[in-house]
């Protein structure tokens, strides 16, 4: 665990140069992500590389957020933490209803757009994973951080999948399932990112109060 902290009730805040460096860069290599993901989603008309940019936007928030509030309170910490958790959850929600919307829509996406994008994709969430490794235990703040990339690395190996089985089987489906599953997990991860922020900001109001 970074920071020291293994053995304690203390969780690593995220207070340490290795950290903000390791922030600064995947946000950039999330930011590059989203933007040709998109695009290359939009072209191809596959909802999982949209759902999957959609990650990527989302860690990018994520990280920035992240990276401001090093140092702060565990109350203003854990209140970040908690306002990505909703994000996060809102996203996943706009994927469910965008893949239903979908399925009353002609069209197959282009296997072949997707396979490539999704394997550039997974390179670049493989990298990001690679630097956070050492940071995936902290506090609410700092886990919501390793949770998205987890997502990221999942979602891209998902993405490649349903380019196989749209390939195979020449329809949408496959692409529109991955998307909602991938939806799926980003209320999950929400969900777990919304619990802990939620007992931190009330273990930091108690201790406030006992302070007074």
């Amino acid at each position: 665990m970074a920071g020291g902290c293994c053995g304690s009730d203390a969780k690593f805040d995220g207070v340490s140069y290795e950290f903000k460096r390791a922030l600064w860069a995947v946000i950039a290599i999330n930011g590059a992500m989203f933007v040709v993901e998109m695009a290359a989603g939009a072209f191809s008309g596959s909802k999982a590389l949209q759902a999957d940019a959609l990650d990527f936007l989302g860690d990018t928030v994520t990280y920035a957020i992240s990276l401001y509030v090093i140092g702060m309170s565990l109350k203003v910490r854990a209140t970040a933490a908690l306002v990505k958790g909703l994000s996060l959850a809102a996203m996943g929600v706009w994927v469910f209803g965008s893949t239903l919307y979908h399925v009353l829509v002609l069209g197959v996406p282009s296997a072949e757009i997707m396979g490539g994008i999704g394997l550039l994709a997974l390179a670049a969430n493989l990298a990001s994973v690679w630097i956070l490794m050492r940071f995936k235990d902290g506090d609410a703040n700092v886990r919501s951080v390793w949770l998205c990339s987890r997502n990221d690395a999942i979602g891209n190996v998902a993405v490649i999948l349903a380019a196989v089985g749209v390939y195979l089987t020449g329809t949408a489906w496959p692409d529109l399932i991955v998307a909602a599953l991938m939806a799926g997990l980003f209320l999950w991860s929400s969900v777990q990112i919304i619990k802990q922020a939620t007992d931190e900001r009330r273990h930091a109001e108690v201790h406030s109060t006992a302070a007074e």
